[in-house]
C-alpha cells in the first residue's frame, strides 16, 4: 500500500529530535524554526512533558468519555488559571479542525441559525464546516460547499457592518491569521465585532488554534484587544505534538446532553500532555519569554534591507518579500539546516519555534537569511 500523497515532501527523514534541535537518519543537524505547524510549544522532547505521558501510559493509556477521567478536570482547572477564562467550560477534543468545527456546531445550537461570517485569507482547518470557512477554494470539495458561509474582507468594519443581522448565527476571526500570512486584526475591528455580535445576539468564535498557548506574548492573541469572545478554540501548541483540541465556552452557553460528543477526545494521554505544556509554561514563563525574545526579533528582522515587511507578534512571525521565497526557504534548509514555513501568500516565510527558543538560535537564522538574501539569485 502507498500512502496517499497530499503534501510536497522534502526529501528529509527526522529521527531524534531535542528543545528547537532536529537530526536526520543520515546524522545532519537541523535548527527547528516552525515546529511542524507551530505546534511544538515547549521544544522537542521536555523532560517534563516526557515524564508526565510516560507515567500516564504506565496507569492507563485511555478509556471513552462513558466515564470520569481525572485528567481532564486538572486540565481544566489549569487552563483556566492561566489562560485568564476560569468561569468558561471546556470540551476536548483532537485538532483545530474538529475545535472549529464544534464551536460553529454549538454556536448554531445556541442560537439556532445558521448563517456564519468568515474573512478573507482565512484558515479554520479541513473538515466540513470548518473548510466551509475558510477561504481556499482549492480545498473545498462540493460537497463542502454552502451558502450559509459569508466572506467578508479582513479589518473592514464597514462591511461587517453591513453584513451583520439578525439571521448570523456566528462570526469567527483568527486570532492572528496564520496559513493567510500572518495577518493581524486590529483592536478596533476584534472590538467591532464583538459589539456587533452582542447586538445581534450573534456568538463571537475566536480561532486561537495557531495563535494561542503563549505564542504571540499573550496566554491569546484577541487578549491585546480586550475582548472576550464566547467561544474559543485550541490545538497546535496546546499539546506539544500530542493531538488535543479544545473549545472554551462561555458560561452563558448551557451545556446539554449529547449536544456534542468524542471518543478520543480529552483521554489520559492527550490530558497529560496537555497539562505538562501548561505546568512548563508556567514554570518557565514562557509567555513572558516569547513575548520578549519575539518583539526583539521582530525588530531586528524590520531592520533588514530586503525584507518589504515583517508582521507579528510574539514568535509569531511573517516576513514579508517582495518575490515568492520558495527559493529562499529551500536554501536555509539545504544550505543552512534550518527549518521554516510557508503560507498562501507565497512571498511570506512563516517563524514558528518553540516559546523556550534562545537567543543564539535566532542570530543564527539571522546570519544565515541574510547571507541567503545577500546571494539571492532573485532580486528581492
Amino acid at each position: 500500500m502507498n500512502l496517499f500523497d497530499v503534501y510536497p515532501l522534502f526529501d528529509i527523514s527526522i529521527v531524534k529530535a531535542s528543545g528547537s534541535v532536529l537530526w536526520d537518519n543520515k546524522g545532519k543537524q537541523y535548527l527547528d524554526l516552525y515546529g511542524g505547524h507551530a505546534v511544538i510549544s515547549i521544544g522537542h522532547s521536555h523532560p517534563h512533558y516526557l515524564k508526565k505521558i510516560k507515567e500516564q501510559l504506565d496507569q492507563i493509556g485511555f478509556y471513552s468519555n462513558s466515564i470520569k477521567i481525572a485528567p481532564q478536570l486538572e486540565l481544566a482547572e489549569k487552563l483556566g488559571e492561566l489562560c485568564g477564562y476560569p468561569d468558561y467550560q471546556l470540551f476536548l477534543c483532537n485538532s483545530g479542525a474538529e475545535a472549529n468545527e464544534n464551536a460553529l456546531k454549538l454556536a448554531s445550537f445556541h442560537t439556532n441559525r445558521k448563517k456564519v461570517i468568515a474573512f478573507t485569507k482565512s484558515f479554520h482547518g479541513r473538515t466540513s464546516l470548518a473548510v466551509a470557512a475558510t477561504d481556499d477554494k482549492s480545498i473545498v470539495a462540493p460537497v463542502n460547499e454552502t451558502a450559509n458561509i459569508q466572506f467578508l474582507p479582513f479589518n473592514d468594519e464597514t462591511a461587517l457592518e453591513k453584513a451583520m443581522s439578525q439571521e448570523v448565527c456566528a462570526v469567527i476571526v483568527e486570532g492572528i491569521q496564520g496559513v493567510g500570512g500572518v495577518n493581524i486584526p486590529t483592536v478596533s475591528f476584534l472590538k467591532k465585532i464583538e459589539a456587533l455580535c452582542k447586538q445581534y445576539g450573534a456568538i463571537f468564535i475566536l480561532d486561537e488554534v495557531q495563535s494561542g498557548y503563549g505564542r504571540s506574548g499573550k496566554f491569546f492573541a484577541h487578549q491585546y484587544s480586550g475582548v472576550k469572545p464566547q467561544l474559543i478554540t485550541t490545538a497546535k501548541g496546546m499539546g506539544n505534538g500530542f493531538p488535543v483540541a479544545s473549545v472554551l465556552i462561555s458560561p452563558e452557553i448551557k451545556a446539554k446532553h449529547s449536544l456534542l460528543g468524542t471518543t478520543f477526545g480529552g483521554n489520559y494521554l492527550a490530558c497529560a500532555a496537555a497539562i505538562a505544556v501548561l505546568d512548563v509554561i508556567k514554570q518557565e514563563k514562557l509567555v513572558d519569554h516569547t513575548l520578549q525574545i519575539g518583539n526583539n526579533w521582530i525588530n531586528e528582522l524590520k531592520k533588514l534591507k530586503d525584507v518589504k515587511e515583517v508582521r507579528g507578534q510574539g514568535l509569531m512571525i511573517g516576513v514579508e518579500l517582495n518575490n515568492p521565497c520558495a527559493d529562499i526557504r529551500k536554501k536555509l534548509l539545504t544550505d543552512h539546516g534550518i527549518f521554516t514555513g510557508s503560507a498562501s501568500n507565497k512571498n511570506v516565510i512563516r517563524l514558528l519555534p518553540a516559546l523556550n527558543i534562545q537567543q543564539h538560535d535566532i542570530d543564527a537564522f539571522n546570519t544565515a537569511f541574510k547571507h541567503v538574501l545577500a546571494n539571492s539569485a532573485v532580486t528581492i
